[in-house]
């Protein structure tokens, strides 16, 4: 049986700028603290050896994924980690040649040795793979990890995902379970139920109703404050693109240059500017750039359903509340849950990964779950709501991903605001259609995207081996 993917698995608070290079990563090098510990004590541990393969070692350096590694083996914890410290912790590992591990034991790690990109290796079933060959005792054992988009991950062994996010209740009864759309949509004509509504049952056999409000308000309010930074911030983000930021300057056109000293004034700020639809498409442009802006200077984002697609997702819910008087806790909540739901479809029956499947399989995805979640929002009925998730979709068909520079840069940022827009476009579109007479279904999309994807060049996969990357004249970017 496949395991249950909570709302929770799907929105993962973390660090930028890749959830499959840098916070899977990330959480690999936990999971093997984890796995350690249960093998023996940690102290015999004397040396401590990476190998990033593929898509991994092609646009590792560009997002993160050795800082990940590393701040993983010190025990650091994403969710929680001081974003402001990572380059002055890096910095000081190059050049002691030491690492803290998991903040107990000193070992002895030659940066410039102990991790190693093999740019031309491949390990089977995905090209985000990675090895940890550990020392013990004069003995090395070696553990294979693949991030498998979205901070998943599987070990190698066994091919399963190692402890979740979300930690399912021993034989938890999940009472309305999906993984196709038809499934769902069943289960919304048997009971009656909106889509956010069975999310939230399924999420009841597992934690009760006070943490799951509690989290999704959680995952939130890191959005918000993700937004909020992201346009308040000025300057030019890291990794040798100096790429200049936009969403400041934008944001400061928005508010007509007033001063604010606080998220709630801002936000009072730009329901000031009117209903104006350049206005408002502006509004929407900057709250996605101002995310992944963040997410390129290795902020705090949440996954939607992935680090590169951040911003689509929190553009999306930032409009409704705005403009859309979408503004209770309430209206967020079933938001997240519906967005959810669709992001558990395409992630059953395609991906969520870019080196598996293109960019289709980040921005499409995104954008198909925020199409849904609006259009679900804004009155419509679940099929409605499945039309809107497959026109968005439709319309992402083949994307490619091809970062200049292995950078979550260019075109990963602006990429974030049409798939917002695209997202609010399908939701009208669906709000105003008639699903029965509909004659493409969100499961063909799905299906379509995945074969897609099998056809569709390595080298269009998180690469950075084809399209906009090689018509920049720039090296690898270095962090």
């Amino acid at each position: 049986m496949e395991k249950f993917i909570s709302v929770f698995d799907m929105f993962k608070i973390g660090v930028g700028p890749s959830s499959s290079h840098t916070l899977g990563p990330w959480k690999a090098a936990l999971d093997l603290i984890q796995k350690l510990y249960k093998k023996t004590s940690l102290n015999p541990i004397q040396k401590i050896e990476v190998k990033l393969y593929g898509s991994l070692a092609k646009t590792g350096k560009g997002h993160g994924t050795d800082i990940a590694i590393i701040m993983g083996l010190m025990g650091e914890d994403p969710i929680t980690t001081n974003t402001s410290l990572l380059q002055e912790k890096i910095t000081e590992i190059k050049n002691s040649k030491i690492l803290n591990f998991n903040n107990q034991i000193r070992i002895q790690f030659d940066y410039n040795k102990d991790i190693v990109f093999l740019k031309d290796q491949s390990l089977p079933h995905h090209p985000n793979a990675m090895q940890f060959i550990v020392t013990i005792n004069n003995e090395q054992f070696t553990f294979t990890y693949y991030s498998i988009g979205g901070g998943f991950i599987e070990l190698a062994e066994v091919q399963e995902a190692p402890a979740s996010d979300t930690a399912v209740k021993a034989n938890a009864d999940i009472p309305f379970d999906f993984y196709s759309a038809n499934e769902l949509l069943h289960w919304c004509m048997k009971t009656g139920m909106n889509i956010n509504e069975i999310v939230f049952e399924n999420e009841k056999a597992i934690l009760d109703e006070i943490n799951i409000n509690n989290k999704l308000d959680q995952i939130w309010e890191t959005m918000l404050q993700c937004i909020y930074k992201g346009c308040t911030t000025q300057g030019v983000l890291p990794g040798g693109l100096h790429v200049r930021r936009r969403a400041f300057d934008l944001n400061k056109q928005l508010v007509k240059e007033a001063n604010f000293n606080s998220l709630q004034q801002w936000m009072q700020l730009i329901t000031q500017g009117g209903q104006d639809f350049r206005y408002t498409l502006d509004c929407v442009s900057c709250f996605a750039l101002a995310v992944n802006e963040e997410n390129a200077n290795f902020g705090r984002v949440v996954t939607a359903p992935t680090n590169g697609a951040a911003g689509v997702i929190p553009a999306v819910l930032m409009y409704a509340i705005l403009f859309c008087d979408k503004n209770n806790s309430t209206d967020i909540r079933k938001f997240l849950m519906t967005a959810s739901a669709v992001g558990i479809l395409f992630k059953s029956g395609a991906t969520i990964s870019a080196a598996m499947g293109g960019c289709q399989a980040e921005i499409g995805v995104s954008s198909a779950m925020a199409a849904a979640a609006l259009t679900e929002l804004l009155g419509g009925n679940q099929k409605q709501a499945l039309m809107a998730a497959e026109i968005a979709m439709e319309h992402h068909l083949g994307l490619t991903c091809d970062p200049v520079g292995g950078l979550v840069q260019i075109p990963c940022i602006e990429r974030n605001t049409m798939g917002a827009i695209k997202a609010i476009t399908a939701a009208q579109l669906a709000l105003q259609s008639k699903p029965d007479f509909a004659l493409v279904s969100l499961d063909k999309v799905i299906k379509t995207m995945w074969n897609t994807a099998i056809d569709m060049s390595v080298k269009y996969k998180e690469t950075a081996d084809g399209g906009l990357a090689i018509q920049i004249p720039i090296a690898l970017a270095e962090c």
